[in-house]
């Protein structure tokens, strides 16, 4: 069963601090074929007006502000959110001297705690998958939208690293990435306009173009022994499901692994 929502699980194990996020975040960055990455692209697509008021939910290490410090509005108000505070402490490590105009909060999306009418946008990027009521943090986050104000929320769709999927299984048909498992009624790209109709009059979907080319076992190794919450890649395991992987990459050469991610924008 998949943990993707065990909010328990992914406090205290999962998400209690930024190792797990950040062994995924070194893939991405060193086997993306998309040389412009994916938080630059991101705040391409946020209308930050002067004086915005603006919250992150689910901030994660912060990468979405320090991949993009120079372009961050200087009279703006940020506040960047997340529900387990030992992530947060990262970001605020990892922003620390930026000059830049943030606060931090822990925070649970399915209860703001804000006032009506409290933000210009509303940033959500990849965690509403990790929600387990949905409905109600969606409607947390309309209620302290200012009329005209902007939900930014990425997700993934079904495809999304289906042959990092597909090889840990064939190691080990238990050994199903708990990420890559998203069950079908979470907040995907297929399913993702239709839960946020209710809350917003617009939706749009804007789509990245990417994939990755993994050339190296360990790194992928590494990626799926964050997300294995069952202890099943680790000790002796591990160094044998790397040998497994280096045997797949010298037989088949570098291996090619679908992305499929992109933004909701809802206003």
């Amino acid at each position: 069963m998949s943990k993707i929502a065990d909010q328990t699980y992914l406090l205290d194990k999962q998400y209690r601090n930024a190792a797990n996020l950040n062994d995924r975040i070194q893939l991405h960055a060193r086997y993306s074929t998309n040389p412009y990455g994916w938080h630059r692209w991101i705040f391409d697509r946020l209308a930050l007006a002067p004086r915005s008021r603006i919250l992150e939910l689910g901030c994660g290490p912060g990468r979405l502000w320090l991949q993009n410090i120079e372009r961050i509005p200087a009279d703006g108000e940020i506040t960047l959110s997340d529900f387990s505070p030992g992530m947060l402490e990262e970001t605020r490590r990892n922003l620390a001297g930026s000059g830049r105009p943030f606060s931090f909060e822990v925070i649970d999306a399915q209860s703001i705690p804000f006032a009506d009418a409290s933000f210009d946008a509303v940033i959500a990027n990849h965690m509403l998958y990790y929600v387990p009521d949905r409905a109600k943090a969606l409607g947390a986050i309309r209620r302290v939208l200012r009329s005209g104000g902007y939900l930014y929320a990425s997700t993934v769709g079904a495809a999304h690293l289906r042959e990092m999927g597909e090889l840990a299984e064939q190691f080990d048909p238990r050994l199903v990435p708990w990420v890559g498992a998203r069950p079908t009624d979470s907040f995907r790209l297929e399913n993702g306009a239709e839960q946020l109709a209710p809350y917003f009059a617009e939706v749009a979907l804007h789509r990245y173009e990417d994939a990755l080319i993994v050339t190296e076992a360990e790194p992928l190794v590494a990626f799926i022994a964050s997300e294995d919450p069952h202890g099943r890649v680790s000790g002796d395991r591990r160094a044998e499901f790397t040998r497994f992987v280096e045997r797949e990459l010298a037989e088949h050469g570098a291996m090619h692994i679908t992305k499929d991610a992109g933004l909701f924008e809802a206003w």
